[in-house]
């Protein structure tokens, strides 16, 4: 009897095993598809879980939100006795940030809804989260971009080049002068140092006990061969991690993205560019959450339309608690 299956283990021109053509079952033979449906990888929010969130339903006419921010009081003094205190006037600034719509949609055929083995529309619906958390991200990343401090990359670890080994805690490399001059100026702890000397010198409030930075998984790479870098796992008890919270170096923590930019500068060279954070340094005006909206009726149902739909705006709103970290 003829063998069915072929030396690759798949079957033949004869499914049935049996010679003949009358016999032969090749059209009834079916393509089985997963049921498991897979989905192409992608980052997950991490940025915007650190803005400051203020929703206005009902947005003034202009399509602003508008932010207050007071400024501190000056010097106390000693008192004397009969004397009485002078009082200060509070005084405040106010800024702004501008919503508008954003979204994104799909549709789909009545005929494929029928015709499918998977409930397309909730697939859509999962696609459609995704795209949205990508998008939010992405936007909340080029806001603290836009920060007017930068920082640069460190060319070694030690005086063994590029290598490890760190010869003294004092030999930190020397840093790059500009972003055109990153050429193998890595992310390390003098880098991590620079950026907290920076926001502490301004009297930039922490975001709880530490400072925020987001780095690329290249960029810790790096870091984790930091005899100062200490895993998170080894500091914070399971479900007090921040999304995304991977380590720490003193009071900084970590967050792994690759949704870091990535830009290439005159010497032909991949430049991550990283942000490090205090508190309010950007904010998330809301005046419509995020809703998953249906199309409607569409060609006498022979159409069927899926969409996130929100109104919103992203914003600095403190420059100086926002430092960028560019690194190779």
């Amino acid at each position: 009897m003829p063998s069915a299956i072929t030396g690759t283990g798949q079957l033949g021109a004869n499914p049935t095993a049996y010679p003949g053509s009358n016999t032969q079952l090749t059209p009834a033979i079916q393509t089985i598809w997963s049921k498991e449906i897979l989905f192409q990888s992608m980052p997950i929010l991490r940025y915007e879980q650190f803005a400051v969130k203020k929703t206005e339903l009902g947005v003034a006419p202009g399509l602003s939100i508008n932010f207050m921010r007071y400024n501190n009081l000056d010097g106390a003094k000693q008192l004397v006795e009969g004397v009485r205190m002078e009082t200060q006037a509070l005084s405040a600034s106010q800024f702004s940030i501008t919503v508008a719509e954003h979204g994104a949609a799909v549709a789909v055929s009545e005929l494929l809804l029928n015709a499918s083995f998977d409930d397309v529309m909730a697939s859509a619906s999962r696609l459609l989260g995704r795209n949205m958390a990508m998008y939010l991200d992405g936007q909340s990343r080029d806001v603290l971009l836009g920060a007017t401090s930068v920082l640069y990359g460190y060319d070694k670890f030690g005086t063994t080049g590029n290598a490890i080994t760190r010869i003294s805690p004092y030999d930190k490399g020397a840093p790059a002068t500009g972003r055109d001059t990153l050429t193998a100026h890595y992310l390390t702890s003098a880098v991590i140092k620079d950026g907290v000397e920076t926001l502490a010198s301004k009297n930039i409030p922490r975001l709880g006990d530490t400072y925020v930075c987001f780095i690329h998984p290249h960029q810790s790479r790096w870091l984790r061969e930091d005899p100062s870098w200490i895993e998170a796992t080894k500091y914070a008890q399971p479900g007090n991690f921040s999304l995304g919270e991977v380590g720490r170096i003193d009071d900084v923590i970590f967050i792994e993205s690759t949704q870091i930019k990535q830009v290439t500068n005159s010497a032909s060279k991949t430049v991550y560019q990283s942000s490090m954070i205090g508190d309010n340094a950007f904010g998330h005006a809301i005046s419509l959450p995020v809703e998953l909206r249906d199309g409607g009726v569409l060609d006498f149902g022979r159409e069927h339309a899926l969409a996130w739909y929100s109104i919103y705006g992203m914003g600095m709103i403190t420059d100086q608690s926002v430092v960028t970290l560019e690194t190779n």
